[in-house]
């Protein structure tokens, strides 16, 4: 194959950077010697300018109905036109026709709605924006959302989370193409990782949501936050609040959707993977300090939350 054809499917009000994130990075793999070399194309309905929702204005070069196959990847952009989309029989079923016209298939962000009306993701694993991972999982029951990792690969469908996370999945794909190598020229020459894990959690709990109403549940995760290294367990937790066990636990289930020892299982998880990324600390130290009293209880649950050791982890952080 001299070439491999990748379409970008765009849109009114598609995010601008859902776009640029993937045709940037490819063209700066073929900058660096991608073989084949990637022609990526923008398409879009009847081939018109789109207006993003950033206001800026985007020429087309191909129109949507006229592109034929065989594609290499066809990747679908999210944005805040993606309900539109969604609903616009014209653009799913080109989408669909020409899914089965490529290699792989790829969604960024709410893109996913779209590829989800298409039907491309009955039966597979899926993740969009973490903003949007209920309302999809509920739009669309036959689809298994996870709101959790970056981006995530089913099959020969791909689905990546909010916006520059389409980084990630498309070094991915670099790097699958093209070997380690080429993939890790592009990412320093973008200043981004070589790619982060694509389970990775997309938000850190410490900022993803804001406090609880609750104010026992708040209470009890502030303190949870400052004593790491305390005895945690939830009836320790129920003491320290002064309620039942059986009344925090359904305190927190309500409120955060995670039962007392989860959310302590996540606090120290993510607690330890800042640690990894800000210090140079020894393994054991850092398990010590978040809590786990152990290197290899601290492996568990990291690959547990993240899918990687937490060895890879710290690697992946400095390769940036």
């Amino acid at each position: 194959m001299e070439r491999r054809r990748v379409v970008v499917v765009a849109y009114h009000a598609a995010a601008l950077l859902d776009i640029a994130c993937v045709t940037s990075t490819l063209e700066d793999a073929n900058w660096h010697g991608a073989a084949p070399y990637y022609e990526v194309r923008v398409a879009t309905p009847g081939g018109q300018a789109i207006t993003s929702a950033t206001g800026l204005v985007i020429q087309a070069q191909q129109s949507l109905e006229r592109i034929t196959g065989p594609l290499d990847t066809l990747v679908i952009s999210g944005g805040i036109g993606h309900e539109d989309a969604a609903a616009d029989p014209l653009i799913v079923g080109h989408i669909r026709r020409l899914a089965r016209e490529s290699r792989r298939v790829a969604s960024v962000c709410t893109g996913a709605y779209i590829l989800a009306a298409a039907g491309l993701l009955d039966g597979r694993r899926a993740t969009t924006h973490w903003g949007e991972a209920q309302t999809l999982a509920a739009r669309f029951p036959e689809v298994t959302v996870d709101a959790d990792p970056i981006f995530i690969r089913d099959g020969n469908v791909s689905t990546s989370a909010g916006v520059t996370a389409a980084l990630d999945l498309t070094l991915a794909f670099v790097e699958e193409d093209n070997g380690t190598e080429l993939a890790r020229m592009v990412a320093r020459n973008l200043v981004t990782y070589l790619q982060r894990p694509g389970n990775q959690a997309q938000m850190s709990m410490f900022v993803s949501a804001p406090a609880p109403a609750n104010s026992l549940v708040k209470r009890t995760v502030e303190h949870i936050a400052a004593h790491l290294r305390d005895d945690l367990t939830t009836p320790a937790l129920a003491a320290e609040a002064g309620v039942s066990e059986r009344h925090l636990t359904r305190l927190f289930l309500k409120h955060l959707g995670l039962t007392p020892g989860r959310y302590v299982r996540q606090a120290r998880t993510e607690a330890a993977a800042h640690l990894l990324a800000s210090t140079s600390l020894p393994m054991a130290s850092v398990a010590v300090r978040c809590g786990f009293g152990t290197a290899e209880t601290l492996r568990q649950a990291f690959i547990d939350r993240y899918g990687i050791p937490p060895s890879r982890y710290r690697l992946t952080q400095a390769a940036g």
